[in-house]
């Protein structure tokens, strides 16, 4: 028998860029701190009562190592009875995190865990340290752009030549104007952490938001930037997610617990499915991944009301909106912008979405059900139905 899990709330420490605004401060420290402001919230949670910690990272050696899940834990104060793991799925590390952890929760065996990553690009550069297998190439098991992120974008560019390079910069202009007005409205700040962060030249300072956005992008500026991953290509610094460092921090919990505790409720799990696809496209993944799950949720993609996809790159996101007929300024999805805004910290990018909508959700309680979705690294798609709490009646 399995029972109802519930996201009780999520946070964030605001995102840097790489090597910039948390130079000097260690991965496992942001995960931390993300970790006390989470519990900070939620105090009704006796930190003795939960049950795991389930924590993601990319890269998983230095400050992003010793069993990350475990040693924050530690660090951030919690009772030596609480365990903890780490988790690797490249950038759906944290959505994989909470997927186990909901899985744990679903069928009794925890009441109440966290589940949250970190990743310090600038600390820990995409393939930094990295072996892959000489096979891949030599026996052809992969193409040589497979191991390059934005290479695997040039090429759903060539798969579907009518997501033109002006469509994607357009997406992503937009990203950057959403971002701005939730911003100016003030719906992201409230759920950042504030954390110290020390520079060498200025001292010690406090980051209350995110440093990448670039609130005064134009389309002409976009459209004179150059592509990196392949000459005369489609794919540039300003359609893509940057190099980010940032973590993530999400309480889950069965509902009957959640309501024993008088928690709050954000979202409720309906189902959730991985999948693969060629390496060579992996931002396709989100696709399959979302059949997949609205397969087992026996839902349509028109029973979806709100949408988080993740913004690794500005193609990827219309060749989902492609797919499933939903244009590429459709106003239920990443309405408060996106990765290409805020930032793309790997393995934490996951409970980012799962906050989005959770937020979406109190706004929309004529929505019933949304999806937060990412591509994954080496050819794979993430996808979870959640249900609104707060749905009063609609679709």
């Amino acid at each position: 028998m399995t029972r109802s899990v519930v996201l009780v709330d999520a946070v964030r420490t605001p995102f840097g860029k790489a090597g910039s605004l948390f130079a000097e401060t260690r991965a496992d420290d942001l995960m931390v701190r993300a970790l006390r402001g989470l519990l900070e919230r939620n105090s009704k949670v006796s930190p003795v009562d939960i049950d795991d910690v389930a924590i993601a990272a990319a890269t998983q050696t230095g400050d992003q190592g010793m069993n990350i899940g475990r040693s924050v834990s530690l660090l951030a104060g919690l009772p030596v009875s609480v365990p903890g793991y780490s988790v690797d799925r490249w950038c759906a590390g944290a959505l994989t995190a909470v997927t186990t952890i909901s899985g744990s929760i679903a069928m009794g065996a925890y009441d109440i865990a966290i589940a949250g990553g970190v990743e310090h690009m600038g600390h820990h550069p995409i393939g930094d340290g990295m072996d892959p297998n000489p096979r891949y190439i030599a026996e052809k098991i992969v193409d040589t752009d497979a191991l390059s992120m934005g290479a695997t974008a040039e090429r759903l560019h060539d798969r579907f030549p009518h997501l033109t390079r002006e469509r994607s910069d357009a997406y992503a202009f937009n990203s950057q104007m959403k971002t701005a007005k939730a911003y100016a409205d003030g719906k992201i700040q409230r759920d950042l952490i504030p954390v110290a962060a020390r520079s060498v030249e200025l001292g010690w300072g406090i980051a209350t938001v995110d440093e990448p956005p670039r609130p005064s992008t134009t389309l002409e500026a976009l459209a004179g930037l150059k592509t990196p991953f392949r000459p005369a290509g489609r794919v540039t610094a300003g359609n893509a997610a940057g190099l980010n460092d940032g973590a993530t921090a999400a309480l889950l919990a069965s509902e009957e617990r959640a309501h024993e505790l008088g928690l709050t409720v954000k979202a409720r799990l309906v189902t959730f499915a991985f999948a693969g696809v060629e390496p060579e496209v992996m931002g396709y993944g989100p696709v399959p991944s979302t059949i997949k799950a609205l397969a087992k949720a026996g839902l349509t993609i028109e029973d979806i009301g709100l949408f988080e996809v993740n913004e690794a790159f500005a193609i990827q996101v219309l060749s989902f909106l492609d797919y499933f007929g939903i244009a590429d300024d459709d106003a239920r999805v990443n309405p408060f912008g996106g990765a290409i805004a805020v930032g793309h910290p790997l393995a934490s990018s996951g409970v980012r979405l799962m906050l989005n909508l959770a937020r979406s959700f109190e706004e929309h309680p004529e929505v019933r059900y949304g999806i937060t979705t990412m591509c994954i690294g080496l050819g794979m798609g993430g996808t979870v139905i959640w249900e609104n709490p707060h749905f009063k009646g609609g679709k």
